[in-house]
């Protein structure tokens, strides 16, 4: 992959009325695939957080889901209990231990995707600094070649 250093340490031959034209098509052109690969990768990252950001969602609604069922099975287990006492205790205390365990498990998975999505987030800064970088080098040589020129 073309670096920014490699970007800065190009040296084109010059001609007759300065660099070869050939020569900085080609390089241009290269620039442009590595271009359209960071663009393309760019996509992705963006795809791969919106996924992320809607297994969040769905979680979120799952954690909701779960309260609100742990909420009826409650309701339902203090009525039993008024029928059954001692049966219905029992089956609120695993109601709630399942309940636990589903949220429990569902924050877990939620907390992975937030990981996944700070990942995310992360690559994407580096690849903004790589292509700052690029273009930084990238100015830096056009005006290197724009003093040349005035100068000679």
């Amino acid at each position: 992959m073309l670096t920014p250093l490699d970007i800065q340490n190009k040296e084109f031959k010059k001609g007759l009325r300065g660099y070869k034209e050939n020569e900085v098509d080609e390089f241009l052109d290269e620039i442009m695939v590595h271009y359209e690969k960071l663009f393309k990768e760019n996509a992705e990252l963006k795809d791969k957080m919106e996924k992320s950001h809607q297994q969040v969602e769905q979680y979120k609604n799952l954690e909701e889901t779960l309260k609100n069922t742990l909420v009826v099975a409650q309701n339902t287990a203090e009525e039993v209990k008024t029928n059954a006492g001692k049966k219905a205790q029992l089956i609120i205390e695993e109601a709630e231990m399942q309940a636990k365990e589903i949220i429990h498990t569902a924050k877990k998975d939620v907390e992975h995707v937030r990981h996944e999505y700070e990942e995310v987030k992360r690559q994407m800064e580096i690849f903004k600094t790589r292509y700052k970088t690029l273009l930084q080098s990238q100015l830096e040589v056009l005006l290197e070649t724009k003093e040349e020129l005035q100068e000679g």
